[in-house]
């Protein structure tokens, strides 16, 4: 049988095919085989498997990913590769208003990664109804930094109404997956584009103003509009996997046209003479944001130390 991972939790996956919903294990050999990674099933996964005779599965052969979308694991699993979501049509980090505040960070991780991994992106700015004079000037300078750079940019709320329907449009077809901190409000999205789905939502922590995790496991929704989302537990780190030093001004997509320019070919932007990267910061045509982000990144980089964008 084949069919489309929905849900794992580490032991178990739930695969969606023509028959409906099994609750599958996996072979030895699939962990044998991604000694590099955390997790050698993921969602989103096209699958091959066989039913036992209590009608649960046992998954015998993963299909061909297109694309995926994964960080450096932390924790115990630290160095690993975890792979968040497989064969998606478009990844979405989800950042707040307020509540918590936006965290320029780790959406330039998120970034990177994805145009490493050829995933596309867009960003989804939230709880839109928690917008004034004081959050106007921060976010919407964010706002028109990322939709310069060609990133598609949503703004949301789940307290007004139509506040999603900008972003239901994009989910309509296709496997979508929401990236993004606890308290964002990536699960109160998913409530009001599903009725009925009733997903916990959780609190702001009154001494860090940071989210507490409420989803636990990883999981893809079916939409009634045909697509599917994958809700993820929220992140509060964002390492780099695999993405050398010498590289990660390809994936900044505004360094790509003025790279040739630097004095030197293999120019990091950073302490070399004559570099163009670092002349067009100085004269504002590259946002001095966005440079600090690739500096902080890269100094971890050559550290080899845990990229994780807090």
């Amino acid at each position: 049988m084949e069919g489309i991972v929905l849900r794992s939790t580490g032991s178990w996956y739930e695969v969606l095919s023509s028959e409906g919903k099994v609750s599958c294990t996996i072979r030895g050999k699939f962990r044998l085989a991604a000694e590099d990674a955390t997790n050698p099933i993921v969602i989103g996964d096209q699958v091959i498997y066989d039913l036992n005779e209590d009608g649960s599965g046992v998954i015998v052969e993963r299909l061909h990913r297109n694309n995926k979308l994964s960080r450096r694991a932390a924790g115990r699993r630290q160095g690993k590769e975890h792979i968040i979501v497989a064969n998606i049509d478009k990844a979405w980090i989800v950042q707040s208003i307020r509540n918590p505040r936006i965290n320029p960070g780790f959406i330039d991780r998120v970034l990177v990664m994805a145009e490493y991994l050829h995933v596309p992106a867009g960003i989804i700015f939230n709880k839109a109804d928690l917008m004034d004079e004081a959050a106007e000037e921060v976010v919407m300078f964010f706002a028109e930094l990322y939709a310069g750079l060609g990133y598609e940019v949503v703004f949301t709320s789940t307290k007004v109404e139509g506040g999603t329907k900008d972003l239901e449009t994009w989910l309509a077809s296709g496997i979508h997956v929401f990236i993004g901190p606890s308290g964002v409000g990536k699960s109160s999205l998913l409530n009001v584009i599903i009725p009925n789905s009733d997903l916990k939502i959780g609190a702001i922590s009154d001494s860090t103003q940071k989210g507490k995790h409420t989803t636990t496991y990883a999981e893809l929704i079916q939409l009634p509009q045909g697509g599917f989302i994958g809700d993820t537990p929220g992140l509060r780190e964002f390492g780099l996997y695999s993405v050398e030093p010498e590289e990660l001004s390809h994936y900044f997509i505004e360094y790509r046209e003025y790279m040739s320019e630097c004095r030197f070919p293999n120019c990091t932007h950073d302490h070399e003479p004559n570099c163009r990267i670092k002349e067009l910061v100085e004269s504002d045509v590259l946002a001095i944001e966005r440079y600090e982000s690739y500096l902080n990144m890269l100094s971890a980089a050559k550290s080899g130390k845990l990229d994780v964008g807090r």
